[in-house]
């Protein structure tokens, strides 16, 4: 059994659930974080010394934390090519390109620019510090505008692990209230991520609990 700690509205909890949706995996997942709580108890900190989620614990093993080695250990275990390929040379390519989505996108994203937008209410919104964010965003975003005009993927000619660190974050990235660039090679691909099943299911989640809530 696949247990999954962390609530649905958590672009790093929707990130591993988009990973078990494509890969088939059925999986429990548990409230936690937010407005569930939960945290802070020993049962808790006992998985994730850190207080975050998402953490992921299969069957009796020891709990994993941190989206993008959930991923990665989903990839290992379950995953195949071209997912996450067995061969060390084909799995980097992969590999190289989700940890820049992780590091330069998501990161860039989620707290410089969604918890501005979203989370913070309107009379508090710092508009020249969103801007450069955005403006710091959409320059990594650039590269891989440039990389989705030679594959429909991100590392490649198929969806990878590679294509969940950036794709969970295209969803918010598009739908909040900002100027964006016009990156047409981005776009057609967000819109071939949304007709996803899993996608749509994982992803595309309602994140107005969140609005106003720092």
């Amino acid at each position: 059994m696949l247990k999954i700690y962390g609530r649905a509205t958590s672009s790093n909890v929707q990130a591993v659930l988009w990973g078990l949706a494509e890969l088939g995996l059925e999986h429990q997942r548990i409230d936690a974080g937010g407005r569930f709580g939960g945290l802070d108890t020993p049962e808790f900190l006992a998985m994730n010394p850190h207080r975050r989620i998402p953490v992921l614990v299969h069957n009796d093993g020891p709990a994993i934390f941190e989206s993008a080695a959930i991923l990665r250990y989903l990839g290992a275990t379950f995953g195949n090519a071209p997912v996450w390929p067995a061969d060390p040379v084909a799995r980097a390519q992969v590999d190289k390109w989700a940890e820049w989505a992780k590091i330069d996108v998501a990161n860039n994203f989620t707290g410089p620019i969604f918890w501005r937008v979203v989370r913070t209410p309107p009379e508090r919104h710092d508009l020249p510090a969103i801007g450069a964010a955005v403006d710091r965003l959409e320059r990594e975003l650039e590269r891989a505008d440039a990389q989705l005009a030679r594959h429909p993927f991100l590392a490649g000619d198929a969806l990878t692990l590679a294509d969940i660190p950036l794709g969970h974050i295209l969803y918010r990235y598009f739908d909040i209230q900002i100027e964006r660039r016009e990156l047409p090679n981005l776009r057609s691909y967000y819109d071939r991520l949304t007709r996803r099943p899993a996608y749509r299911d994982t992803v595309m989640v309602s994140y107005e609990s969140l609005r106003n809530t720092i």
